[in-house]
């Protein structure tokens, strides 16, 4: 009798522990799709050396097909100079999400080691090159609005250095006239 009632209390309680699990995931999956398609718009960079370099950009969002993540991919234009960016992430067991900014730490770009989607609306992910540790933020206020900032810690503070506010592109292309 006693093994009987173990039994459901035991599935249930396997039942109960998968749930925020399975609550992350899709939490995390929801976030990772308002990505998806193209953006576009103006950043700053609010410290350091070249602060008050305004520049454009414009990035395409897509998620791997059989993976927790995302990837921006594009470029920054400043004046005639265009920078080639992007930025991938994908879920990594107990350290949230892994991956690069540019081509990471070991070329000319950061290695993101660390993250996690905060609600259906930001994710949070540590960035790294030698000594320098920062974090980078994307928040989506709404569904065609993205805010992505890069912070990085100087002595125990956190200091923005870069900014972004980018707009969902439209995909419709304008002025297509119908064959007759």
């Amino acid at each position: 009798m006693q093994s009987a009632v173990l039994i459901p209390l035991a599935t249930i309680a396997m039942v109960a522990s998968a749930a925020p699990a399975a609550e992350s995931a899709e939490r995390d999956r929801t976030f990772f799709q308002s990505i998806e398609g193209d953006w576009a718009g103006p950043g700053e960079i609010v410290a350091g050396k070249y602060k008050g370099t305004k520049f454009t950009c414009s990035f395409s969002g897509s998620t791997p097909s059989k993976k927790l993540g995302m990837t921006l991919d594009g470029g920054c234009r400043v004046g005639l100079f265009m920078q080639k960016m992007s930025a991938s992430v994908e879920k990594s067991g107990s350290a949230g999400y892994r991956g690069k900014f540019m081509d990471g730490a070991a070329g000319s770009g950061l290695d993101i080691i660390s993250g996690n989607v905060v609600d259906r609306s930001k994710v949070v992910l540590a960035i790294n090159r030698n000594q320098l540790r920062g974090v980078m933020q994307a928040r989506l206020p709404d569904r065609n609005t993205m805010a992505v900032t890069v912070s990085v810690r100087v002595d125990e503070t956190m200091v923005p250095v870069i900014g972004m506010n980018l707009k969902r592109v439209d995909p419709t292309t304008v002025g297509a006239v119908a064959p007759r």
